[in-house]
């Protein structure tokens, strides 16, 4: 069902699907649907998962490694908002735009927050302290790191991703300037 839904999502907006629908293209009854779920949030929730899984597929990075080579790599190669990882990201974006239109009007239920925080604690806190930043501003800079990249990324999506990808990394390098 999770397929189906993400499917209608692709053609139709979130507030017009039905569970009908969702059944019909899943090629399940309606009481198989509220055997799972209670309402389309739900499956909505479910589907968050599936997404975030989906992205974390389409990136090229070996997580791992990344991970293992924070303690030890030179700063720059932790400043996230390189080429090297917004393209990637922006890609998926661009090629699932209704997709994360959803989950940008529907952040609290697909539980975009949670997966935001489980990547701050294995990823953004380790590059926080490399950077010494105080631990009691690390929630603050990355409240305020991750509403900026989102509201850069919401702009973009609005106008249905017309713009170059190459000119929404210059606006979020220009937002998310470095000191050096």
């Amino acid at each position: 069902m999770d397929k189906a839904f993400l499917e209608l999502l692709e053609k139709k907006n979130f507030a017009y699907i039905t569970v009908k629908e969702i059944c019909e293209m899943a090629g399940v009854n309606r009481s198989t649907f509220y055997l799972h779920y209670e309402t389309i949030g739900d499956l909505l929730a479910e589907s968050s998962e599936y997404i975030i899984k989906q992205f974390t597929d389409f990136m090229p990075h070996n997580t791992i490694n990344f991970l293992k080579k924070i303690p030890t790599c030179s700063l720059d190669e932790l400043y996230l908002i390189t080429p090297e990882y917004l393209v990637p990201y922006l890609t998926y974006i661009k090629a699932h735009k209704r997709i994360f239109r959803v989950t940008v009007e529907q952040a609290s239920t697909l539980q975009m927050v949670e997966a935001y925080k489980k990547l701050n604690c294995h990823v953004f806190v380790p590059i926080l302290k490399r950077f010494n930043v105080p631990e009691n501003a690390h929630n603050y800079m990355m409240s305020f790191y991750i509403s900026g990249l989102m509201a850069i990324i919401n702009e973009w999506l609005k106008e249905d991703c017309k713009d170059f990808i190459e000119h929404i990394i210059s606006m979020i390098q220009m937002c998310i300037c470095r000191q050096n």
